[in-house]
């Protein structure tokens, strides 16, 4: 087996169980390693740390598999860590409140580089990394082994497989096409997901919680939804008796599909609005236009994948905000998230803090919020944690 040997002094993150290795590490990779192969991680000094699957191309050169020598990297441990996965979910599936949750959460659940989402009788799988790459064949075969799954969908369609030097891939894996669209339920609402296109792996999976909680907020409200998607937390919105729902989204497609979702449950259509274009102007203009909302939801798309694009995406974070807390009425209620992974709890509080500064409001934090338990957050890996969202209160002008 290939050896990779890390420069002196810069074992330490190997030593605590972070499982990423950056190039800077590394002093040399003895043998032929080949992307995606498991290579033996040792010390300066020659002691054996870890198992990974090394990338060439990558800045995370590699991605550690097992800390325990006994582990062999195959599919016996794959096997073993898909089960523990699942048994893991077992006691938050037991409810049975939704038909759609994350089966498999890449390092969180010992997979570097790997998704697993479940949508009814239907799986997507995206593999992200080389290392999961090599072993598409074992990861293909046991996202299809369960009897009750019809169909499984490929979505290695993410712009990070261009990082790892891996084409984009996307289709059927095996068994059934899945409909267009595929319904499922959360908490009782319908939704109408487009596995085949949609972001991500369809529908923002990771929100299910925060949906639920945000539209508690809703009774009674004029309520602005940005970067609305198909529609999620306007649905939820509007079920809990929200007097008037602005989407916002620069997708047609996307828009359609939240039309689509609020006629699946019923809800009242005079009460929503959809507004096609880009959510930052589309804010500016409602500003000079002197509009106001006593709820507003922030949830954009990631601005940083990485701690080096922080800079830019604090900005865009800022931007955001400072225009939504200048449209609250007082009293109103800010619901802002980001699922940047390069920018961590405490940045992102202080960008939010610095836009209502800026803003010239009085806010407090009423609630933090953050990804389910499906999505599980690595002790010994804190970027796992990547989505964060805030609820704030308004008082007056200060």
């Amino acid at each position: 087996m290939p050896v990779l040997r890390l420069k002196a002094g810069r074992d330490r993150s190997v030593r605590r169980r972070h499982p990423w290795i950056f190039s800077g590490a590394v002093a040399s990779v003895e043998g032929d390693a080949q992307p995606g192969e498991t290579v033996e991680v040792l010390s300066d000094g020659g002691e054996w740390l870890a198992r990974a699957a090394i990338s060439p191309s990558s800045q995370i050169r590699a991605r550690i598999w097992t800390w325990n020598r006994a582990d062999e990297v195959g599919p016996d441990l794959l096997r073993r860590r898909w089960e523990a996965a699942r048994e893991a979910r077992l006691p938050w599936l037991a409810g049975g409140e939704a038909a759609a949750y994350r089966e498999i959460h890449a390092e969180s659940d010992g997979f570097p580089g790997v998704i697993v989402d479940r949508y009814g009788a239907y799986r997507v799988i995206q593999l992200l990394t080389a290392g999961a790459e090599a072993w598409r064949g074992e990861l293909l075969e046991l996202a299809a082994a369960d009897p009750d799954i019809l169909g499984v969908y490929e979505r290695s369609d993410a712009d990070v497989r261009e990082l790892e030097g891996l084409a984009p891939r996307s289709g059927v894996a095996s068994g059934e096409v899945p409909p267009e669209p595929v319904e499922i339920v959360e908490y009782g609402l319908r939704f109408q997901v487009d596995l085949r296109r949609g972001q991500k792996t369809g529908f923002y999976l990771d929100q299910r919680e925060n949906r639920r909680l945000v539209g508690e907020l809703a009774a009674g409200a004029e309520v602005l939804d940005c970067f609305a998607y198909t529609g999620g937390f306007s649905v939820a919105a509007l079920h809990r008796g929200a007097v008037g729902v602005r989407a916002v989204d620069s997708s047609e497609p996307a828009l359609a599909l939240a039309a689509a979702n609020v006629r699946l449950n019923r809800l009242p259509e005079d009460r929503w609005r959809a507004q096609q274009g880009d959510a930052f102007e589309e804010l500016r203009r409602m500003r000079d236009a002197r509009q106001s909302f006593d709820l507003i939801i922030l949830d954009p798309p990631r601005f940083a994948a990485t701690p080096a694009h922080a800079g830019r995406a604090a900005r865009a974070y800022k931007d955001i905000n400072l225009l939504a807390f200048k449209l609250l009425r007082p009293g109103g209620r800010l619901a802002t998230f980001s699922c940047s992974s390069g920018v961590g709890p405490e940045l992102f509080q202080k960008i939010v803090a610095g836009a209502a500064l800026d803003a010239g409001v009085e806010a407090s934090i009423q609630a933090w919020l953050g990804q389910p338990a499906d999505h599980p957050v690595g002790i010994y890996f804190p970027e796992s944690r990547y989505l964060k969202g805030l609820i704030c209160r308004v008082g007056g002008s200060s």
